[in-house]
């Protein structure tokens, strides 16, 4: 990778074309699952080695329960065994595992094994990786709203008080920095209800390489499109001109 002017601080991943590689390649829809694991391994390193100290992975929306109940049962399964493969070498690495969602609908097995790997896994400072389970923005929005309502219901809080970062406080990720970058593989330009809040300002990358063969080579091209930005947050960069005044 050319050298960079600038690494983003917080990475966050839709990862997104597992199904399409599977049915691709003749394959049933959870083998792209299986396919995606390595994907995350790579991308998990690659982060930790440039220097980003925060990765937020799109692993299971709350959309994602419509699915069949064959492809929702087996990923529960590979979350758990991905989990318990995966968090040895996580501590190695000093990876730090945290999860944002609704934990509450999945089985007793796979929180129990998300608890495990997050008090495992506590002490890492290299990175933090951020899973996105039963996660949707909207939802997470709405129960942000809710509990100012009740606080402002009982008094502690007056209407007029809140404010943005009293939003950005009651959300799942208020102990993490908004992300500077947002990669969507497979090629489709959307977010679909991840992070809608954070990612105001965030730059936006658009790989047309599915899931499964998104690869370190990848993950630096989105870095060097990243340093190539010019992230204003709204304002306007006045242009230097160095020339010399004319002469009088």
């Amino acid at each position: 990778m050319s050298e960079q002017k600038r690494i983003p601080q917080h990475v966050a991943i839709i990862m997104d074309g597992n199904g399409r590689w599977a049915e691709l390649r003749g394959k049933e829809r959870y083998e792209g699952h299986i396919a995606g694991v390595e994907a995350v391994r790579t991308t998990v390193r690659a982060a930790s080695r440039r220097g980003v100290k925060y990765l937020t992975l799109y692993a299971f929306s709350t959309e994602n329960w419509g699915r069949p109940r064959a492809e929702v049962d087996a990923l529960m399964e590979l979350f758990c065994t991905s989990v318990v493969n995966e968090t040895p070498e996580l501590q190695r690495q000093g990876v730090r595992i945290r999860m944002i969602g609704d934990r509450n609908r999945f089985s007793e097995k796979v929180q129990h094994y998300l608890a495990r790997a997050e008090e495992q896994t506590a002490q890492g400072q290299t990175l933090t990786l951020i899973l996105a389970l039963n996660y949707s923005s909207r939802s997470e929005i709405t129960r942000a709203v809710r509990h100012l309502a009740q606080q402002a219901a009982r008094g502690e809080l007056r209407p007029e008080a809140i404010t943005e970062e009293c939003i950005s406080a009651a959300l799942d990720t208020a102990d993490y920095p908004d992300p500077d970058l947002v990669i969507r593989t497979s090629g489709e330009y959307r977010l679909s209800n991840f992070l809608l809040w954070q990612s105001s300002y965030a730059e936006l990358y658009f790989p047309q390489v599915l899931w499964p063969d998104f690869t370190e080579e990848e993950f630096d091209r989105a870095l060097e499109e990243y340093a190539r930005r010019d992230r204003r947050f709204g304002l306007v960069h006045e242009k230097k001109n160095d020339a010399e005044p004319p002469a009088k």
